[in-house]
């Protein structure tokens, strides 16, 4: 079966959601409209379908995509909206320095952060949306590997994978005053401990940089 397509898309209904920042002890609510989330994280067969490229050092087409930067992830929900048809969500400069998002776009697209976490907690209000061990892959039971797709049970919405497995870029800025241009991760992944595997913990990365437990799934903006 393959995974990550528009067929995988769950509709996300409206709300509000409330971030915090563990480091400046800050938090702040975020009105949500309706949107799309994949219910897995892009796939290695997904992204060598549409790029013709293998990221990464785990091979396995179940397996989510990892090794990828903010920039790759950005540049193939554009490949993948031309290829299904939609309106691409990101006008990039060639230099990889400047990106718009057209918020009127059809296409596929990063999640914010906000919506991330809103769609993690599918209604609950814990670190996590179930037992960790239940629900998902990290240093506690991973082995120390990164496992396929859709190996632990979903949230109340039908997400996997959306605590453990790889990180997930969103779009968001981190802190642009303290970090300039790094980007929002979420999620934890497999080599992560217990309390990195939350649904409000934040991690931050350069938009070029390339891990290999990070990795990402696709939101999309209903019209």
């Amino acid at each position: 079966m393959d995974v990550s397509t528009q067929d995988d898309m769950v509709a996300i209904q409206p709300g509000q959601v409330t971030l915090t920042d563990r480091r400046t002890r800050r938090s702040w609510p975020v009105e949500l409209a309706p949107y799309q989330l994949a219910a897995f994280p892009v796939t290695q067969e997904l992204y060598a379908r549409i790029t013709e490229q293998r990221p990464g050092t785990a091979r396995g087409e179940r397996l989510p995509v990892e090794g990828v930067s903010w920039w790759d992830a950005v540049r193939f929900c554009n490949a993948l909206s031309e290829h299904e048809g939609y309106a691409p969500a990101y006008r990039l400069d060639g230099d990889d320095e400047g990106i718009e998002w057209n918020a009127n776009a059809d296409g596929y697209r990063l999640p914010t952060e906000a919506e991330w976490e809103h769609a993690c907690r599918a209604g609950t209000t814990g670190p996590h949306y179930g037992p960790l061990d239940e629900i998902a892959w990290y240093r506690g039971n991973s082995d120390e590997r990164i496992h396929q797709v859709g190996g632990r049970r979903p949230n109340a919405w039908g997400l996997h994978d959306m605590l453990g497995n790889t990180w997930d870029w969103c779009w968001d800025v981190y802190d642009a005053e303290v970090y300039g241009s790094y980007r929002v991760l979420r999620g934890g992944g497999w080599f992560d401990e217990h309390w990195s595997c939350r649904a409000s913990a934040r991690r931050r990365s350069h938009p070029s940089f390339r891990v290999d437990d990070v990795g990402f799934r696709m939101a999309r903006s209903p019209r």
